[in-house]
């Protein structure tokens, strides 16, 4: 279980909310709202007050590489380090197979990152995420970069995270997506104002 107790991101109101295994919450809201922050804030990559517990572990009782392993953020336009892609990722034998199941050539992981279009770097950002499989994943816009085609890709992977027993929060402005993925939504109305989480019509 991802539990947030009045988590104190700035600029928003303290926000608290849980997603259990096998679930999908969806955080939207106006452009600056804090969805951004308020990943960050969970990920541990941004200070914050209030409290998370994954599992009953706190966020502060967790070294924070080790709690980064755990709690995956992956950001819309992902950061490369290494001149080509293969070096970001960890070996795994079903590495290739992700690749290929969000509609890529593994051939491409052998090329310099500055050959990649904006697409195949987000759908790389994405595999690279869940490849060695964190406990929470939360995913800030996967999809923002993608044709209809490789968006239904990416949410059948997802989806699959979810199935696997993985919490998933995701940020998107696709109010489809929100609907094909997720099970509640918190939503952030800015200016101030408290959150709402509330279940999310199918």
């Amino acid at each position: 279980m991802l539990r947030v107790d009045y988590l104190a991101v700035a600029g928003l109101p303290p926000v608290s909310f849980e997603v259990a295994p096998h679930e999908c919450l969806a955080v939207e809201g106006p452009s600056g709202a804090g969805k951004t922050r308020l990943l960050r804030a969970i990920a541990d990559l941004d200070a914050a007050d209030g409290f998370v517990y994954l599992d009953g572990e706190e966020r502060r009782e967790v070294p924070a590489p080790e709690w980064r392993r755990r709690v995956r953020y992956a950001s819309a336009e992902p950061a490369w380090w290494a001149p080509r892609v293969r070096e970001h990722f960890p070996a795994a034998a079903k590495l290739e197979r992700l690749v290929l199941s969000v509609g890529l050539e593994p051939k491409l992981l052998d090329r310099p990152i500055s050959e990649l279009s904006t697409g195949e770097r987000q759908r790389l950002g994405l595999v690279r995420a869940v490849a060695d499989e964190p406990r929470v994943l939360l995913l800030d816009e996967p999809t923002s970069a993608l044709d209809a085609q490789a968006t239904a890709l990416a949410e059948e992977l997802i989806r699959f995270q979810i199935l696997a027993g993985r919490m998933v929060v995701l940020v998107s402005h696709n109010s489809g997506q929100v609907v094909r993925l997720a099970h509640t939504r918190l939503l952030l109305p800015g200016n101030g104002k408290a959150a709402v989480v509330e279940r999310v019509a199918a």
